[in-house]
């Protein structure tokens, strides 16, 4: 949560809703202030989501479910922790003086009503970031990205986070433990999930062990095969025999230097992991808390996150359940496939795609245009068992090492948002996160509430 719900509702309006309507027993925070802007000026909420998203808040923010707002830091920073790193905090501005002791009066008035605080953070991704420090393709390009993270190996993208979570720690001392947000590879678009082949993944890699050139070479061939040379023959056996499990096994057999590349990813989002733990105890001593949010299975073996590797790390982890970017990567890899390759059928495109993000048991669905970015009214178009599988297979993943507290998303009608929460609370899940205030409605806090209560 930022502050700009707290500042248009009030502290106790919001600590309200989350304790008395849901019974949340912990709140993650922004450490952001936000404010209401002209036309034109800052960022446009909610988010578009790579131009894809027609959201709309559920409860109005400043009195509009939809409008333009700047923000500043909710705190002034240390400059002297940012010192010799190739990044520094962001500046603060006149909200940060005007409103941004709202951060810290509403962590203190939630840990007076017993509620846990987590503060959101970037896994590695500083400000101003430069090409230098973002992923790259076995090419060497920046592939188009929805989400703009930063290199997992980049020393100086290591530097910032470092020093950013030294900063909080001296602001927020009190708060219960830090979320980063994507410590693995995103792969909401394709080319997302071919990165990471920059100048820091081929020292880390090297200095670990890895065959990084023989990656590099096997995995672009793989990246340009499909940008030219994929065939419906390619794709029937996804679309339709044992729903692609068997030809994924026969792929990684014939090309081993791919799965070698899943296991760098892997062992990359590992090893940033690691090292936020080690800098947080450092910044704060053994107290504190490490909860990693992540995608879930099977979208974990393109992105790197090992839930039970992660366990042996972290105190919770967080598995996303975003249902509408599921949909809308069908929309996202199926438009590049068919743009890149002449003569493919969509029917088999989509049915594949359906079948390796495991969306759908029976995979119907013939054209792009039956998935995409579901609107503000729209159900998912996700049924309940590949989630209720998800979920499984998440929490079996994690062998009870650690918590699992899935992230679900607040967007989307009332009746789907609430089929999907039961799903997570009927399951042996330690808890659930709810992304974001924005998109609650009293009703659907009220329906979260009395399910928790009903299932728990």
């Amino acid at each position: 949560m930022r502050a700009d719900f707290v500042l248009s509702e009030g502290i106790d309006a919001v600590l309200d809703n989350v304790t008395e309507r849901v019974g949340a027993t912990a709140i993650g925070v922004n450490p952001t202030v936000t404010a209401e802007s002209e036309e034109g000026v800052g960022s446009f909420q909610p988010p578009s989501d790579a131009g894809a998203s027609p959201r709309l808040f559920d409860r109005p923010l400043f009195g509009k479910q939809s409008l333009w707002v700047r923000s500043g830091p909710s705190y002034t920073p240390d400059v002297s922790l940012y010192e010799g790193g190739t990044y520094g905090p962001r500046q603060p501005n006149d909200l940060t003086e005007s409103l941004g002791h709202l951060v810290g009066d509403f962590i203190n008035a939630a840990i007076q009503r017993g509620l846990k605080v987590y503060l959101l953070v970037p896994s590695i991704t500083p400000s101003g970031m430069r090409d230098e420090d973002r992923p790259r393709l076995p090419d060497g390009s920046i592939p188009a990205r929805m989400a703009d993270t930063g290199s997992l190996a980049s020393s100086a993208n290591r530097a910032f986070i470092s020093a950013y979570i030294c900063d909080l720690m001296k602001i927020y001392p009190e708060v219960t433990g830090f979320i980063p947000d994507w410590p693995e590879y995103p792969c909401y678009f394709l080319p997302e999930a071919f990165q990471d082949f920059g100048d820091p993944v081929a020292a880390w890699a090297r200095e670990h062990g890895f065959a990084f050139d023989e990656i590099r070479d096997e995995v672009g061939a793989l990246y340009r095969y499909l940008h030219g040379s994929l065939t419906n023959d390619d794709l029937a056996e996804f679309a339709e025999v044992d729903r692609g499990r068997w030809a994924q096994i026969r792929l990684l057999r014939r090309f081993p230097a791919v799965y070698e590349w899943l296991r760098l990813k892997r062992a990359l989002s590992l090893d940033l992991l690691a090292f936020l733990r080690e800098t947080i105890t450092d910044a704060a001593g053994p107290g504190k808390e490490l909860s990693a949010t992540a995608f879930m299975p099977p979208l974990t073996l393109f992105t790197g996150m090992d839930l039970n590797g992660a366990s042996q790390i972290c105190d919770a982890v967080s598995p996303k359940l975003y249902t509408m970017h599921w949909s809308a990567m069908v929309e996202f890899w199926g438009r590049e496939l068919l743009d890149h390759n002449a003569g493919l059928d969509e029917r088999l495109v989509v049915r594949s795609l359906v079948n390796l993000f495991d969306l759908d048991d029976e995979a119907t669905a013939s054209r792009i245009m039956d998935y995409g970015y579901p609107l503000p009214d729209e159900p998912h178009p996700i049924p309940n068992r590949p989630q209720e599988r998800r979920i499984q297979q998440s929490i079996a993943e994690v062998r009870g090492e650690t918590d699992v507290t899935f992230f679900m998303h607040g967007y989307g009608p009332i009746d789907d948002f609430t089929r999907r929460f039961r799903l997570v609370a009927e399951s042996k899940a330690d808890g659930v996160w709810i992304n974001r205030y924005g998109y609650l409605s009293n009703e659907k806090l009220d329906r979260v509430g009395a399910i928790w209560k009903e299932k728990r």
